[in-house]
């Protein structure tokens, strides 16, 4: 092979961006980010981009504790804040998740997380917009907010770049290269290019990719829809993004009047091909999630619908993403399968992965993010279902 690299990262997404962030950072002389398309150019640019700490496994709380704090300080590591706004977050707790809420509330405050309930009587001060029908108790973060994942992403590659790292935009990995039990390298429209370690961090098509090498990786593309609505200023609205599950749906501001509507777990979930479905929102969706909202928030009839579209989830058996090299395999390491939460956790499943692959240090939890898990029976178990981790 005339060309080769120490690392090749295949998908410039907010994982393979950060992943070669921190590759260079720790010193890898040699580095290739490839995408098909250019930097957050698939379903990270579409991500709602909501960062906080609300996960029910500790692993994972640990991560959006650590996601939450580097967002704080993401000027500092890359050049940009990412378009980071620390709002704090809110959410909504139905009557019957209230035990295991403050038991996730007490594990999350022994990691250092600035979260708290809020006491029934100060919600009619505090949520002046809520209608409380319904609402079991309120969960506060102070330090979360949401942020823009474009930016953010770009601004990681850019980090990349200008510490010498090589970006390839519009460059398509055809295929993994393997010999034996190692993956050597990538192959593009150009040729063939080595590598001493290859991340698959393609999203929505890293299963197609692992499959080129006869390797198994049992992921889901399933769309996801967000709609756009320009809400009348003159009525109390939330300043936060929030989780609402009593009626499964989510928002975020946007800015300049706009929020952002979304549909949570339980739902139906559809199977697509990633390179051929409907990118844009199904109008019954995009009714259901807004009267959902109006349930909740009476302020909110009378918004404007501005836009939709649809996006891509790639899913893992349990909702959680894979991460981190493999049993039986040299050269290649998983960073797919983000299942919804890859946007927040991303930079820190990153820098993580890094210290895995270039020190070979990793933390006990962080090792069952590997695809074993799935051969040892070691999945992920979630306290409310689905990708409500």
């Amino acid at each position: 092979m005339a060309e080769h690299y120490d690392v090749a990262i295949v998908g410039a997404g907010i994982i393979g961006a950060s992943t070669a962030h921190f590759l260079k950072k720790k010193g890898v002389e040699k580095v290739l980010l490839l995408d098909r398309g250019g930097a957050a150019s698939g379903n990270t640019s579409r991500s709602a981009a909501i960062v906080r700490s609300f996960y029910t496994i500790p692993v994972m709380a640990r991560l959006a504790r650590e996601a939450v704090r580097l967002f704080h300080g993401l000027r500092g590591e890359i050049g940009s804040d990412g378009g980071f706004e620390a709002t704090g977050f809110t959410q909504l707790v139905p009557p019957d998740w209230v035990d295991i809420a403050e038991e996730k509330v007490a594990m999350h405050q022994g990691l250092g997380i600035d979260t708290r309930f809020v006491p029934e009587g100060e919600w009619a001060q505090r949520f002046p917009w809520l209608n409380p029908q319904g609402v079991g108790a309120i969960i506060v973060e102070n330090e979360s907010g949401y942020a823009d994942p474009v930016q953010t992403t770009e601004a990681f590659v850019a980090s990349f770049v200008n510490a010498g790292g090589e970006f390839r935009s519009r460059t398509p990995a055809r295929a993994l290269l393997r010999e034996g039990d190692r993956v050597t390298g990538v192959l593009l429209d150009e040729g063939e290019v080595g590598a001493g370690i290859v991340i698959n961090a393609a999203g929505p098509w890293a299963a197609g990719l692992a499959a080129s090498a006869d390797l198994d990786l049992p992921l889901r593309a399933v769309r996801e829809q967000d709609a756009v609505w320009e809400v009348r200023g003159d009525r109390p609205l939330p300043d936060t993004p929030v989780s609402n599950p009593i009626e499964a749906v989510y928002m975020r501001p946007m800015g300049e009047g706009r929020w952002l509507f979304g549909r949570g777990y339980p739902k139906p979930y559809h199977d697509v091909d990633p390179d051929n479905f409907k990118m844009t929102c199904d109008n019954d969706n995009v009714v259901e999630v807004y009267e959902r909202w109006c349930v909740r928030i009476p302020a909110l009839d009378g918004s404007r619908l501005l836009h939709g579209y649809a996006a891509l989830y790639d899913v893992t058996p349990d909702w959680i993403p894979f991460m981190g090299p493999r049993s039986g395999i040299e050269g290649y390491a998983d960073a797919c399968g983000g299942s919804g939460h890859a946007f927040k956790t991303g930079p820190i499943f990153a820098r993580e992965l890094v210290d895995w692959l270039v020190d070979g240090t990793v933390r006990d939890d962080f090792r069952q993010f590997s695809h074993d898990r799935v051969a040892e029976g070691r999945l992920f178990n979630q306290s409310f279902g689905g990708n409500r981790v």
